[in-house]
């Protein structure tokens, strides 16, 4: 490429984020450029090869919903599907899909280079050209450069990388790939504020020295739950042969090992400087921080079919690879394991999200937009959803239209970025479902019913998913009327009786409507069709009918989440001016008043929120606009 190029919106990295962002704003028309080291690294899963599970399914359902491409890709490429939490309450069930790390790699390259309106450049962007408070112009390692009216930046692991495994370190953003010091550099430069934080993965192991007998098998659920609400399964069966997990623990003996190499251990030896994930940490950290545990957990995961490599779920570490050899030989399965590639940590740069806006545009920077772990998110399905975000504002940008924003009462994504863009990240952030108030409003089964009308919205959900979705709302209503209006005569009481029975619950009387039957725990829609009440299900009505079901099962809570939501947007819908002076509010403490100077919250809402904000503090802030609004 020249010395000097242009398009309308570049995006700056190929990880999970940068996928989602370049093609969002490339389906709502934009010229968008992707730029990335490499092809073949583009979408790469270089931790945990799955997507979804325990409040990251609801993220990715959510980026389905608006038109994104990880549902659809993990779907295709999934080797095993479960669903977590079947028996607990339907907010907080999840879907995990087991991917072929390889095929979902090239599934989103496909996806990439099929897309109209996008382009992929395979280089290094070296720094972040702005003039007059606003981007310009992104800088290539050649010298190169790409003049451009908005950037989205998803720079992962790679900004001021350090890897670490035991006491030698070297720069690096993940194995065998070059740390992005240049940018981190300019990032500085240009007076943005940031942090460091540390995350890990486990060796890898060779699949044909494992001694699998013995060994607790895990398969996947049938019938396989789906990560999209788009995705069309021949049978209702996916692509690909499904797989099993297997399950084995580490022993005293291995805690042993452990605690014998903590003395070469960059994470106890302090070469770690950056702060690693509280919910997922290393075998080394769990040994001693529970050191009354003789065993932990390790879920042997395939990472494709036709690939040779094991992951072993729970053995994080950056322990010295003869330590990591002697810890993985002491447990059992694992006696005879050959190491393919060893586990380590990896330090990073972050850029405080507290700079960021709601929307995730830079308060100081006009059109650059940060999506994905240079947010201080750990996990493929916190980037993608932040991508989405991120890439649909940078179109809006060049629209000159009204940012996109989620409410916590409309989005796990909002819930996300308000976590981000309000408190920060001290630690890599992780989403989890008991961080949603609304959590019963924000369920993985009702995405499409809170997100796809804007989604459409937006241009991101063409025709033919646009009538899928009112197909989709069609039936759910008039099944929804159908149990409304129907009442069990006689007969139908007769037959329900025996399955009544069998179910552990009461016989229904004569005059009963169906809703009213499926308000019981004991009932479902299966029942129901069981007993010749309500029509049988295809297999692609097995989403619409659990939301339903579950709205129906729910409504009384639902009704009261959606009160308690209306109650608390008054603070929400309440501005704070950009340029309030908070040294003129009598009665505010010195440490909230300085809170609020420095991360200038946009509503009450936001400020009630921030940490050490008590609801004193929020009430003088009332009293106070309430004089400035009548003075």
């Amino acid at each position: 490429m020249g010395s000097e190029s242009s398009s309308r919106i570049v995006v700056v990295g190929g990880g999970h984020a940068g996928c989602e962002a370049a093609l969002a704003a490339a389906r709502m028309g934009h010229p968008t450029l992707l730029v990335t080291v490499a092809h073949d690294a583009i979408a790469r899963m270089s931790c945990n090869p799955a997507i979804g599970g325990l409040g990251k399914s609801h993220l990715v359902r959510e980026v389905d919903a608006l038109g994104g491409e990880m549902g659809l890709c993990a779907d295709e490429t999934g080797i095993q599907f479960r669903r977590l939490n079947q028996r607990k309450g339907a907010a907080v069930r999840a879907a995990r899909a087991q991917s072929d790390r390889a095929r979902y790699a090239k599934r989103m390259l496909r996806a990439l280079q099929r897309q109209p309106h996008l382009t992929l450049l395979e280089d290094e962007v070296t720094g972040i050209d702005v003039q007059g408070g606003r981007v310009a112009a992104v800088i290539l390692a050649g010298g190169g450069r790409l003049v451009c009216q908005a950037v989205v930046l998803t720079t992962g692991t790679f900004l001021g990388g350090l890897l670490h495994v035991g006491l030698d370190s070297r720069p690096g953003g993940r194995d065998g790939e070059a740390a992005a010091n240049a940018l981190s550099r300019s990032l500085r430069t240009l007076g943005l504020t940031l942090g460091r934080l540390k995350t890990g993965t486990p060796c890898r192991l060779d699949r044909t020295t494992i001694d699998f007998d013995g060994l607790e098998q895990q398969p996947g659920d049938d019938p396989p739950p789906r990560l999209s609400f788009w995705s069309r399964w021949p049978q209702g069966r996916p692509p690909l042969s499904q797989l099993s997990c297997h399950i084995t623990y580490t022993s005293p003996q291995t805690h042993d090992i452990i605690r014998a190499g903590l003395d070469r251990s960059p994470l106890f030896t302090g070469r770690i400087e950056g702060t690693g994930p509280r919910y997922c940490p290393s075998i080394e950290d769990k040994v001693v921080r529970f050191a009354d545990r003789d065993r932990h957990q390790i879920f042997l995961e395939p990472e494709g079919l036709d690939l040779p490599e094991i992951y072993p779920n729970g053995i994080s570490t950056s322990l010295p690879l003869d330590v990591q050899q002697a810890l993985v030989h002491s447990i059992v399965g694992l006696e005879h394991a050959r190491l393919l590639r060893p586990g380590y940590a990896v330090e990073y740069d972050v850029v405080d999200p507290r700079q960021l806006t709601p929307w995730l545009e830079l308060r100081q920077i006009e059109r650059l937009f940060l999506a994905g772990q240079i947010n201080g998110t750990s996990g493929y399905e916190e980037a993608a959803a932040q991508g989405l975000l991120a890439g649909v504002n940078a179109a809006r940008a060049l629209e000159q239209k009204e940012p996109v924003t989620l409410a916590r009462d409309q989005a796990y994504i909002g819930v996300m970025v308000d976590d981000l863009t309000t408190r920060g990240a001290s630690e890599p952030y992780r989403m989890f479902t008991s961080r949603a108030e609304y959590r019963l409003l924000l369920r993985e089964d009702n995405a499409d019913q809170r997100l796809t009308p804007l989604g459409r919205e937006l241009g991101l959900i063409d025709d033919e998913r646009w009538a899928a979705f009112c197909r989709r709302q069609e039936r759910r209503d008039d099944l929804r009327r159908h149990l409304e209006q129907t009442r069990l005569d006689a007969d139908g009481a007769a037959t329900l009786a025996p399955l009544l029975e069998q179910a552990g619950t009461t016989a229904a009387r004569p005059g009963a409507c169906l809703t009213e039957l499926l308000r019981r725990p004991e009932i479902d829609l299966d029942l129901l069709q069981q007993a010749g009440l309500v029509a049988s299900a295809a297999q692609d009505d097995r989403l619409w009918r659990e939301q339903l079901e579950i709205d129906i099962k729910y409504e009384g809570y639902i009704r009261r989440q959606q009160e308690q939501a209306r109650k608390l947007a008054g603070l929400e819908h309440q501005s704070l001016p950009p340029a309030l002076d908070y040294d003129r509010i009598p009665g505010l403490r010195n440490e909230v008043r300085e809170k609020l100077k420095r991360l200038r919250p946009r509503t009450l809402g936001q400020a009630s929120r921030i940490e050490g904000v008590t609801p004193a503090a929020i009430a003088l802030l009332e009293i106070h606009l309430h004089r400035i609004s009548h003075a």
